[in-house]
């Protein structure tokens, strides 16, 4: 399970460096093996392949008319391999579609992370704190 907010820097060609508590993982487990789409919230999605592969084949099989969100989210996919300083290249197109520059949010969400420019997150939070609480956590607790 991955979790927790980590802040990055994009370098000049568009490289993430993955932190040290995630690489691990991802270079043992999943051997370095990971996908990213484009999610339409905004953000990118990140996720070890063997999980993409289990997500692509229930969006492959969603009918026509899905077909425009399997656009989105098949459409966009682009496999990655950790290099050996532990970075991943986010293409230029990916990061052309949700806006990321120089700072950016990696979150762990469980199975997968979220990739968010660090502005547009804090926005979006900022957003979703001022609209409430939706009624389906109207009995969440800690």
């Amino acid at each position: 399970m991955f979790q927790g907010a980590s802040a990055i820097n994009l370098d000049v060609k568009g490289r993430m460096s993955i932190p040290a508590r995630h690489r691990d993982a991802l270079t043992t487990q999943y051997e370095g093996r990971l996908t990213l789409t484009r999610h339409p919230h905004g953000c990118l999605l990140f996720f070890p392949r063997p999980t993409w592969e289990s997500h692509r084949e229930q969006i492959a099989a969603w009918p026509m008319s899905a077909r425009a969100w399997q656009r989105i989210f098949l459409g966009n996919a682009s496999d990655v391999e950790l290099d050996s300083a532990g970075r991943i290249l986010i293409a230029p197109e990916l990061r052309s579609a949700v806006g990321l520059t120089r700072d950016v949010m990696l979150l762990g969400m469980g199975s997968h992370f979220e990739i968010w420019d660090a502005a547009k997150l804090a926005e979006s939070e900022a957003q979703a704190i001022a609209s409430g609480m939706p009624d389906v956590l109207s009995n969440f607790s800690f």
